[in-house]
């Protein structure tokens, strides 16, 4: 058996070692030639390790040498010590550089439908040994999450202004949809002028949780001629789908709604359409962890397209 090689300059590691390798070789030249230095340095450590246990380790006899009871039930505890804390010099290691550790990334639900699987399979095949902690959240939850320090990645739809502590990145952008019920009389065309709605119900993110895309919508009917009636909110993309499919209302939202299927929802492009709503991944400037760099790296490698 080949003991863990400690190079380390600080008592008692170097007699802990020293002593693993005399216990497994059983002869002083033979141990002073793997651990490299010569016999009297390792019989030192040998007796300071000795006056450390008050007991002898080894019986000592011309040509022989031999554990003794106490070096007996040291050796298992002296080869653990030294595993572990190789072990853990080595996590050190990996998580300072960036291939080891644990990362918390919060995203918005409706990411599931565009970037986010791709980016977590490349990352997590260029770093297996890291742990992702994935939390589903709205924008606002996230940004309060990374000045929190409770997430270290935010992937989120329209990142509000003023945010001097956080760094963004634009990491897609796509355009709006209209959202309709499959019975309402604009899902027959193939695209909806946006002040065909205005005498219709809406049903909207709330503002609470996500300001910035919840006025630029409203900010899109303002500006086709009209203040949308919103009836219902819903926190989640889904759930406004679901809404609509009760005939609640209609809605605007991102093109990548489209990838959710239920059968009583039409989605058709909008005119006009020149509005996309951007999707950012947002960090702490200041923030020292190697791995959210890594993923930084990772989106900037292969930035995804949104929606035609």
């Amino acid at each position: 058996m080949s003991s863990v090689v400690i190079t380390w300059g600080h008592e008692p590691l170097p007699q802990l070692h020293a002593f693993v390798v005399l216990a497994e070789e059983l002869h002083f030249g033979s141990a002073a030639a793997r651990l490299g230095i010569a016999q009297p340095p390792l019989s030192q450590q040998i007796r300071r390790l000795e006056d450390k246990v008050g007991h002898t380790l080894f019986t000592r006899a011309p040509g022989s040498v031999t554990l003794t009871p106490a070096g007996s039930e040291l050796l298992p505890a002296a080869r653990r010590a030294l595993t572990d804390i190789a072990d853990g010099l080595a996590a050190a290691r990996a998580v300072g550089s960036g291939s080891a550790g644990r990362l918390r990334i919060g995203f918005a639900a409706s990411l599931a439908l565009t970037i986010l699987p791709s980016l977590l399979r490349t990352f997590h095949h260029q770093f297996p040994g890291v742990h992702l902690d994935i939390h589903e959240m709205t924008t606002a939850p996230q940004i309060a999450a990374l000045h929190d320090k409770t997430i270290d990645i935010g992937l989120l739809r329209e990142p509000r202004n003023g945010e001097t502590e956080l760094g963004f990145r634009t990491v897609l952008s796509e355009p709006f949809v209209a959202v309709l019920p499959s019975t309402h009389s604009l899902s027959t065309q193939r695209t909806v002028g946006l002040a065909q709605l205005a005498d219709t119900s809406f049903v909207l993110l709330p503002r609470t949780v996500g300001p910035s895309l919840h006025d630029q919508i409203i900010g899109l009917c303002t500006a086709a001629g009209f203040t949308p009636q919103v009836v219902q909110d819903a926190v989640e993309w889904q759930t406004v789908c679901a809404l609509v499919e009760t005939g609640l209302g209609v809605s605007l939202a991102p093109a990548s709604i489209r990838r959710i299927r239920l059968k009583g929802v039409a989605f058709r492009r909008i005119e006009p359409g020149t509005a996309r709503t951007r999707v950012a991944v947002a960090w702490r400037e200041n923030d020292r962890n190697p791995l959210v760099r890594r993923l930084l790296a990772t989106i900037s490698q292969d930035p995804p397209d949104g929606p035609r």
